[in-house]
């Protein structure tokens, strides 16, 4: 059964992918995976991130030296694969929209990974919302403001959890405190998927 969860304005469906659905996402990944490979970007001050990350879509998120940005190329060279159907629905549902997100961005949190607090910003149309559909082991998902500071809030997000940040939650600093490993089944090797869609031009 689906549980709605309004936290600072961010609209979290727990259980929104029963089992059957999250093992069937997962299969269509695969084939995004093996066009785009996982790789490790760089922050623009050159400290390696620890997530590792690819793309599906018109663009994808890539981030260097040179900052952070939308390419609509992989780094080995090659276009981004598209976004498998079974996220699209995701989307189209969750969101009610009929203009499909641009880029699909697929985020691996392995033992240890985390993401700090930040905003999605480097999109054209902030009045489109931000789709976060989570696979595999549960991620401590930290909700702050629109500025950097003040009082934060906190939720466990399972496997199968879907989360809308639109409206006035748009521009809200988040991030993945931590996860816990080995948690889930659904993934062989354990750890978290983390899928972003996001209309970028």
């Amino acid at each position: 059964m689906v549980t709605c969860i309004t936290l600072r304005g961010f609209d979290i469906r727990k259980s929104y992918l029963d089992p059957t659905a999250q093992r069937d996402l997962v299969a269509a990944l695969r084939g995004v995976l093996k066009a785009a490979p996982l790789f490790a970007p760089t922050t623009r001050f050159g400290k390696q991130m620890s997530v590792r990350m690819t793309s599906a879509g018109k663009y994808g998120w890539y981030s260097d030296a040179r900052g952070y940005r939308y390419e609509p190329r992989h780094p080995d060279g090659q276009p981004w694969p598209p976004i498998p159907d079974e996220v699209l629905a995701i989307w189209r549902d969750t969101t009610g929209l009929t203009r499909d997100p641009d880029c699909c961005l697929i985020n691996y949190y392995g033992e240890g990974a985390r993401m700090g607090l930040h905003q999605d910003r480097d999109e054209a149309d902030f009045t489109y919302p931000v789709l976060s559909v989570s696979l595999g082991d549960d991620g401590l998902f930290r909700i702050g403001n629109e500025t950097r500071g003040g009082k934060t809030e906190s939720i466990w997000l399972e496997s199968g959890d879907v989360v809308v940040m639109g409206g006035a939650a748009r521009l809200t600093h988040h991030g993945v405190d931590r996860i816990r490993f080995g948690s889930s089944r659904l993934l062989p090797k354990g750890g978290r998927i983390n899928l972003t869609c996001r209309v970028v031009d």
